[in-house]
């Protein structure tokens, strides 16, 4: 089925929620006609995985769904009718007093049924009249650098008509998520309210951040002589450089953790952490005085960092 949500995102119902998240950022990243001005399909299959993605990411909606309440665009799925319910409706009781013998055609029942229903109170809002209905919602892409998105910002999108528009940034905002402003969408028809305007966030790569969750990694350089000796560094965080103790005898590859540095997300109280993982770095043209102990300290010493690795790879 073209509407189905699942087929849209190129996933099957046991989707975990993470899945369908992580599905979502992928097409939207490849579908978004603004990322992709030459695709002619682009702004479709984007408005396909968007709107497939709003229904599958509500766990209610998306009950609904998979219980067949709803079709996958959202709309109430009809109750099947058939003749003998309309016939046997108490309401219907032109069956049985309009002259209808038991070799009725069907087709002349159901003239009937329209015949009575366009004569019924309120006929004339079903032929038009007095009308009304929200106005359709509309859909933007917000280019947005790596430390606006998770420590939150005000800034303004340009509309297709020149005008422009306010937009709260709440504190981690993640690459491709959506926001929604109400009421900011295309007119309603007949007096309804305005649509919605929907803005997908799109989230730089920092040069030096790194998000993972509400986790925040940098992978920090150290010294030979630090890492042996340990001592106190400068680490960048997403709030600005603090202090960072360096244990001694740290390895490439150790990570030390800096509690409450990471990601806040609007609404919750706590902080993810910043992962600092250390890479010793070894100057391009190391001095002689340095080559010459390390060539003295080579002789004796009997550390091998390799011996456990060797023997896992021959079992």
């Amino acid at each position: 089925m073209l509407d189905d949500p699942y087929e849209v995102l190129g996933l099957t119902k046991a989707a975990t929620a993470d899945d369908i998240k992580k599905a979502y950022r992928r097409l939207v990243r490849a579908s978004h006609p603004d990322l992709h001005p030459d695709d002619a399909g682009a702004e479709a299959r984007f408005k396909a995985i968007s709107a497939a993605y709003d229904l599958l990411k509500d766990p209610e909606t998306r009950a609904r769904y998979d219980a067949g309440e709803i079709d996958g665009l959202g709309a109430e799925r009809p109750q099947r009718q058939y003749y003998r319910d309309f016939t046997e409706s108490p309401e219907n009781t032109y069956y049985q007093g309009r002259g209808f013998g038991p070799d009725v055609d069907p087709a002349d029942i159901f003239a009937e049924i329209l015949r009575n229903r366009r004569r019924a109170p309120g006929a004339d809002d079903v032929a038009g009249r007095g009308f009304s209905a929200p106005g359709p919602d509309m859909r933007y892409t917000l280019d947005l650098p790596f430390l606006d998105a998770v420590r939150g910002t005000e800034t303004r999108i340009t509309l297709p008509d020149g005008q422009s528009l306010a937009v709260r940034i709440p504190q981690g905002t993640e690459d491709g998520q959506t926001l929604r402003l109400r009421g900011k969408g295309a007119p309603g028809y007949g007096g309804g309210p305005a649509g919605d305007a929907l803005i997908t966030v799109l989230v730089r790569p920092h040069p030096v951040f790194r998000r993972e969750g509400d986790d925040i990694v940098v992978t920090l350089p150290i010294t030979i002589d630090e890492a042996v000796l340990g001592g106190k560094v400068e680490a960048p965080t997403i709030d600005g450089p603090v202090g960072l103790t360096i244990p001694k005898g740290a390895s490439s590859g150790q990570v030390l953790r800096l509690r409450g540095r990471g990601v806040a997300r609007a609404g919750q109280k706590s902080k993810g952490d910043q992962r600092v993982e250390l890479k010793i770095v070894v100057p391009a043209d190391p001095d002689r005085k340095l080559r010459d102990f390390l060539a003295e300290w080579g002789k004796t010493q009997t550390f091998d960092p390799r011996i456990d690795l060797m023997k896992r790879a021959a079992r």
